[in-house]
């Protein structure tokens, strides 16, 4: 795995070298060339003009800003490099907050960093495993390219993940996304259903099978036109529109033949059982003594109290 990134990641006085690697493999991608239609020939990208539709060079090209319609204000490269940051090699933690707090919509790229050398290792794992404990995140800055981003640190397994982040004012509120329902009337017996179904298929993240199919049948197709096999289609069975209550019980149904069966107890583990209870009925009484069977007990409480009745008589 090669590095893209190399530089520290700052706290206080804490300096703590690292080098940034690319979390997505691009390699398990599949993409495609444009071709002529006539000749099979790659198609070329050409930069035209879409005013007096000339092809234009990239020396010709400028940057221009549209501030109302058909209006640009031009900003040459002169005007970017006198606003360029300084790229410090340093991603400065503001703060450590919360990992909850942190919208899962503002998550953008995920890389891996990790320690630069073996001296930078025990600071590296020392950071990692104190975020473990808080449940704390790092939320810092870096320039990259020439672009202050804001970052966020947190920990994975044996290392540290750092993504990339959305600044909150690029996101839009999910208040503005039409027919939310927010005065809809959910039935109690629906909900019910619904918390049932969710019940009846829950299971854990590391257990649920995460496929990319598309990916998988694509391949075949392109393997299929490779040997000049022909291609079959997919088509998928049309399903009945039913309503909501009767999907809600069709689905519970269906989930429960989908999970594994119950193992029952055995033989073995009824007379472990069994031990178990016999062994709850011989509670020790103080520490450092043996059990004593509840039975026996029993006798020495009542020899007891007989006792001291006998005395007090006496006395008397």
């Amino acid at each position: 795995m090669r590095s893209i990134w190399k530089g520290h990641i700052r706290f206080s006085l804490v300096m703590i070298p690292i080098r940034i690697y690319s979390a997505i493999d691009t390699v398990q991608g599949i993409s495609f060339n444009q071709l002529h239609k006539d000749c099979s020939g790659r198609i070329g990208y050409d930069k035209k003009c879409k005013k007096c539709q000339q092809s234009v060079a990239n020396e010709d090209i400028l940057k221009g800003y549209e501030y109302a319609p058909e209006q640009y204000v031009i900003v040459e490269k002169e005007d970017l490099e006198k606003i360029r940051l300084k790229s410090t090699r340093v991603i400065e933690i503001e703060a450590f907050v919360d990992a909850s707090e942190v919208q899962p919509t503002l998550y953008e790229t995920p890389y891996f960093a990790g320690p630069e050398n073996e001296i930078a290792a025990k600071s590296y794992a020392l950071l990692r495993d104190a975020l473990k404990e808080t449940g704390k995140v790092g939320i810092g800055k870096v320039v990259l390219r020439d672009r202050e981003e804001v970052v966020l640190i947190a920990p994975q397994e044996e290392g540290i993940i750092l993504y990339k982040l959305r600044y909150p004012k690029e996101l839009r509120s999910i208040k503005d996304v039409p027919q939310l329902g927010e005065n809809l009337k959910i039935e109690p017996d629906q909900l019910k259903l619904a918390r049932h179904l969710l019940d009846t298929m829950s299971a854990s993240f590391a257990e649920t099978e995460l496929k990319d199919t598309y990916h998988e049948a694509l391949k075949e197709i392109i393997q299929a036109k490779i040997e000049g096999k022909e291609v079959v289609a997919y088509e998928e069975a049309e399903r009945p529109v039913v309503d909501i209550m009767t999907a809600l019980k069709q689905s519970i149904e269906d989930a429960k033949t989908r999970r594994p069966p119950m193992v029952k107890a055995t033989g073995k583990a009824k007379a472990e059982e069994a031990k178990a209870e016999e062994a709850k009925a011989e509670e020790p009484k103080a520490v450092g003594t043996k059990p004593v069977p509840a039975k026996v007990a029993k006798v020495a409480k009542v020899t007891k109290v007989a006792k001291v009745k006998e005395q007090k008589r006496k006395r008397a």
